[in-house]
């Protein structure tokens, strides 16, 4: 359920018209819809070997990175807690939930109405987890239930297309000459995988809980998981593609922007009451995603605050008044206030997906390349294989779509396919820039403060309830007395 809760998302029901637009075809459209997947499962393989490796230890792929690359020393905790402070952001489902409600409504969308819808919902999602987390899972396993529902009924309502029990006169004629209009551009191409990989963003969720997977072989149930979920949720988004294709003109879906799923229940029920129930459905899909991403991510920010890698750690640590991380809410809906209303309204949507996929792209790339570091490692200190040991072609499959999509995006586009209006490598730039400045943090706080303050940065191993691991950074003074006191690493200030 963690997986399937992530991954059903806004994705499927807000890219598919821009990937089609981007590849030119409907048979590369069917395609990317299967590449995803292809390389999701070559991720789940490494990600598998080295979870083997390290079965107490929650975190995923930021523990993954600092068992690679020890050196320097906790470079890679801040600079994974740092990206994951600036691109916290709850935007995309906001806006495509702003747009889904003009559309019920039959208003037009204008820059001020989908801001002011966007900035509202997000207010009243965060809302809800700002007041209580009990309430806001209630909501989310529900909200959840109506996303599963809102998809078997896109799927079975495709079927009746296609089976001709709808007024659709020729359901195949888009899958006639599949391929015809395919481009070859790799910015184009790579744009369409970013899209599609954003669906299946969350095929990796499952790790980030294992040690606290109370099993004889944790890793083996949170794969099977997560390939039951991967081999499900890639059923239902092929199926819902195929639904669009068979309802809806090649020309409409590719200028469809984000209202792909409100323009085929039009076109199957006309402009009566029938059309409004998928929008419906998946403006509160969106809304439910809101609060599941700000309950997981907000967790986690708190979490780098009790590490000691955020400036006033016992402020942004704190659950007062009610019991909830208050102060990691607050964060996260000032960074969405920012990007929502610091960019272009027709551009948000897009540049916004593009910019959080690229720094995790480097991560990706690096998580693949460490998996080697670490054999090589285990080998000459006599360890033995993991026996859920990735085979190379998975691990090099994993690191090639990182590079494709790291390199890629810099070729021009093909006039008319870039999917923002202004530089179509704005989002590359500053992805690298987030870096670069998560870098300098590091440098600041890790290397030149202890230096003027005298102290040493130390880690702490505390075995929590049920055998997981965690740690945390604390400041070590250096005295001519040494009483052992230790202080959070960035303390309040």
């Amino acid at each position: 359920m963690l997986n399937l809760g992530r991954m059903l998302g806004a994705g499927i029901y807000s890219v598919p018209g821009v990937i089609l637009n981007s590849v030119g075809s409907i048979g590369l459209l069917f395609t990317f819809w299967l590449l995803a997947p292809l390389f999701a499962f070559a991720g789940l393989m490494v990600y598998s070997e080295y979870a083997s490796m390290f079965p107490k230890r929650s975190g995923a792929e930021v523990v993954y990175l600092e068992q690679a690359y020890p050196r320097p020393q906790f470079f890679v905790s801040v600079m994974f807690a740092v990206t994951s402070v600036l691109l916290s952001f709850s935007a995309t489902n906001s806006i495509v939930f702003a747009q889904y409600a003009l559309t019920i409504f039959d208003v037009p969308i204008t820059p001020a109405r989908q801001t002011t819808i966007a900035l509202a919902v997000c207010a009243v999602g965060v809302g809800f987890v700002a007041l209580s987390t009990k309430w806001s899972l209630r909501a989310v396993n529900f909200l959840t239930g109506l996303k599963v529902l809102s998809l078997v009924f896109l799927v079975f309502t495709g079927a009746l297309v296609l089976g001709g029990f709808t007024h659709i006169r020729d359901p195949f004629a888009n899958f006639r000459s599949p391929f015809s209009g395919s481009t070859t551009n790799p910015n184009s191409l790579a744009t369409a995988l970013v899209k599609t990989n954003f669906a299946f963003a969350g095929w990796n969720n499952a790790f980030n809980v294992i040690g606290e997977v109370q099993t004889r072989d944790p890793v083996r149930t949170v794969r099977k998981a997560s390939l039951l979920s991967l081999i499900l949720i890639t059923c239902l988004f092929f199926f819902v593609n195929v639904a669009y294709v068979a309802a809806v003109p090649k020309d409409e879906i590719s200028n469809s922007g984000q209202l792909i799923a409100a323009l085929f229940f039009q076109r199957v029920f006309g402009e009566g009451f029938a059309a409004k129930t998928l929008p419906i459905m998946v403006a509160l899909s969106c809304f439910g995603n809101i609060i599941a991403v700000t309950i997981g991510q907000t967790r986690v920010l708190r979490e780098i605050a009790r590490q000691g890698l955020l400036p006033y750690p016992r402020f942004f640590a704190s659950t007062k008044p009610f019991g909830t991380p208050l102060a990691p809410v607050c964060l996260k809906y000032f960074l969405t206030v920012l990007v929502i209303v610091g960019l272009p309204a027709g551009d948000a949507f897009n540049f916004l997906l593009d910019l959080a996929s690229y720094p995790n792209l480097v991560f990706g790339a690096a998580t693949a390349i460490g998996l080697w570091l670490l054999r090589r490692r285990r080998m000459l200190a006599g360890i033995a294989p993991s026996k859920y040991r990735a085979g190379n072609i998975y691990v090099s499959l994993f690191l090639l779509s990182t590079i494709f999509l790291l390199i890629m995006p810099w070729v021009p586009p093909e006039p008319g396919h870039g999917d923002v209006s202004f530089w179509y490598a704005t989002y590359c730039v500053v992805g690298l820039g987030i870096l670069v400045l998560c870098g300098f943090y590091y440098w600041l706080w890790i290397v030149v403060l202890p230096r003027l303050g005298g102290y040493t940065i130390v880690e702490e191993v505390e075995q929590l309830e049920g055998g997981a691991l965690t740690a945390r950074l604390t400041r070590k003074y250096h005295s001519s007395v040494d009483n052992g006191e230790q202080q959070p690493l960035i303390g309040s200030i």
